[in-house]
């Protein structure tokens, strides 16, 4: 047999072809929505080019490390991608204070690197936010936020020199797409995370980008819903099709 004819015996077809690349997890309670049940279809990419990530943000993708990945759940479809038209953007009144309140902050760009004073903020946020289902080794740390296989960007939050947040986001042609951010617990009440979904809008706007992803929505999830409130924003409903967000 040649090795053509062998490789055809494997792949017979490139829908062959994309499902021996996919891997569907097996179903796990759901962390967003009480009595449901979630399972993702999941890709391992080496590299992603922005132009292909923000194509398949259309198709209801996100990524997480060099893993891209979406909701393939059997009787729901509340994970929605959700983001903001730059132009349109409308702070509220608590936005504004929000706003105000931080005007004492610097921020920093640059490319997205691990070092312990970052990783020291970051251990502090998972004691305040999160259970113990989150891995809070350096390695980890290393690997979920600080291996990316395309072109992004980290903003650094400081007050008087302290670091204080950080917000690692994905650049793409026509936007920016938020991965994760990350605070110091101890100035939970100037709602820095509000504050860095503000700023990142407005360096969008400053940067003559159109779109800024906020990750999936969830109606009726307390830590998913509360993207809604950066107005107006649109939902994806089906692939490459958006709808502004009732309310």
């Amino acid at each position: 047999m040649t090795d053509a004819q062998a490789w055809n015996t494997v792949i017979s077809s490139p829908q062959a072809d994309y499902d021996a690349m996919r891997y569907l997890s097996p179903e796990t309670l759901c962390p967003y929505l009480p009595d449901k049940k979630a399972r993702s279809e999941a890709y391992s990419v080496n590299r992603l080019e922005g132009a292909v990530y923000e194509r398949l943000l259309t198709r209801g993708f996100r990524r997480s490390g060099r893993v891209v990945y979406r909701p393939r759940c059997r009787d729901c479809a509340e994970c929605r991608q959700l983001r903001v038209p730059v132009t349109l953007f409308k702070p509220t009144r608590s936005m504004r204070r929000v706003l105000r309140h931080n005007a004492d902050l610097t921020v920093e760009e640059g490319s997205p690197t691990p070092d312990p004073e970052k990783f020291a903020v970051y251990r502090r946020y998972l004691e305040a936010q999160h259970d113990e289902s989150m891995a809070r080794s350096y390695e980890s740390f290393c690997e979920f936020l600080y291996d990316s296989p395309m072109e992004t960007c980290e903003f650094r939050y400081r007050l008087d020199g302290r670091l204080i947040g950080v917000s690692i986001a994905d650049r793409l042609p026509l936007g920016l797409s938020s991965v994760y951010m990350y605070f110091d617990p101890e100035f939970a009440q100037r709602s820095p995370g509000t504050f860095s979904v503000l700023w990142e809008i407005d360096y969008c706007r400053r940067a003559g980008l159109e779109y800024y992803y906020l990750g999936f929505y969830v109606a009726g999830s307390p830590t998913m819903s509360y993207k809604a409130r950066f107005r107006p924003n649109e939902i994806l409903v089906g692939d490459d099709r958006w709808i502004s967000l009732p309310g």
